[in-house]
């Protein structure tokens, strides 16, 4: 399926443009996947190999994979950042998507315009063969996730639609489906670890009063901002996800670990939950994308040869993110909980 669909957008996108080409892919892919990790484990084979046959630099190319993952692992319905920001601060699946497109969105357009100016001397790379009908799960699950249909229906739904595909129209076997999703369970048995022992660690951390230190710390310097409405309170929920995830580089734990604060934050000045999932989304997969120290970019770093450092300095998409997402807080209208006497 992964490769299927990375033929059919190397069959339309033009050699000139590779770099926007891979950017779209890799948003398009993790964004039905829901998965940063899983798209740049897929995809990152296949992107050293263009670097290679295209001589283009490979922390580039690196760079630009951890951009497009990163768009989709901030966007999509069902990403496990979404889910943890959504059931935190109460806001709806279908909400939370449409105040995330309006910030990301421009920021995909402006990352593409900068990809399209980088000029590379790139070869052409003629697809391979790949049929249409192994993009149908990821594009079934894509719709349906859009839709606001339950996650988990969304990803069984993609399990049965995948399998279905394997054993109609290629050679797959449908006897090793369980097989196959015992292997997928073991393969990310680590993360399973990891995530627990992190969690375990925030909430030690959450316990002996140091969240409350860096929050309160935080609403401190963002109450002597003079700005109108609670646009300081937005800033400071962001500037919560963004410093917690530097400290964890964990996007999905550091929202959990601040989603009862910026709740309360939220609460106390007015900001709708739709409006307190997004920052904490937004700003948390910001900083996952720039730490070198994040599974993201030391599973690039990895599979490029090169370091993690190199990787984010070209991840332009969270740069230009955190400058647009900043910028829309600053500039547009306050935001506030609808109320008898204010219903919008």
């Amino acid at each position: 399926g992964v490769d299927a669909a990375v033929n059919a957008g190397l069959s339309i996108v033009p050699a000139a443009w590779l770099l926007p080409g891979l950017f779209i892919i890799a948003a398009l892919i993790s964004t039905a996947m829901g998965t940063s990790m899983g798209t740049i484990g897929a995809l990152a084979p296949i992107a050293v190999g263009l670097a290679t046959k295209t001589n283009m630099e490979p922390a580039l190319v690196a760079g630009v994979l951890l951009s497009g993952a990163m768009f989709g692992d901030n966007l999509s319905i069902i990403s496990d950042t979404t889910i943890a920001s959504t059931r935190t601060q109460g806001a709806k699946m279908a909400d939370k998507f449409k105040e995330n497109i309006k910030i990301a969105l421009p920021a995909a357009l402006l990352t593409l315009i900068i990809y399209s100016f980088i000029t590379s001397d790139t070869a052409d790379v003629a697809a391979a063969d790949f049929s249409w009908t192994a993009v149908l799960p990821y594009a079934a699950i894509l719709v349906l996730a859009v839709m606001g249909l339950n996650v988990f229906l969304v990803l069984l739904l993609g399990i049965v639609l995948a399998a279905l595909q394997g054993s109609l129209f290629a050679d797959y076997q449908i006897v090793g489906l369980g097989k196959d999703i015992a292997a997928g369970f073991a393969s990310v048995q680590e993360i399973f670890l990891l995530a627990m022992l992190v969690s375990g660690l925030s909430e030690f951390i959450k316990q002996q009063g140091g969240l409350s230190w860096i929050s309160g710390k935080i609403q401190r310097i963002t109450s002597k901002l003079k700005l109108a409405g609670n646009k300081a309170q937005q800033l400071a929920i962001a500037a919560l996800a963004f410093s917690s995830n530097l400290c964890i580089a964990n996007n999905t734990v550091a929202i959990v670990l601040t989603g009862d604060v910026a709740k309360n934050l939220a609460q106390q000045h007015q900001i709708t939950p739709r409006r307190s999932a997004s920052l904490l989304d937004i700003y948390a997969c910001i900083s996952q994308g720039l730490v070198p120290y994040g599974a993201q970019a030391l599973l690039l770093g990895a599979s490029f040869g090169i370091s993690p450092w190199q990787v984010v300095t070209y991840s332009f998409y969270c740069l230009i993110l955190l400058v647009v997402a900043s910028g829309i807080i600053l500039l547009r209208a306050p935001d506030s909980v609808p109320t008898a006497s204010n219903p919008a």
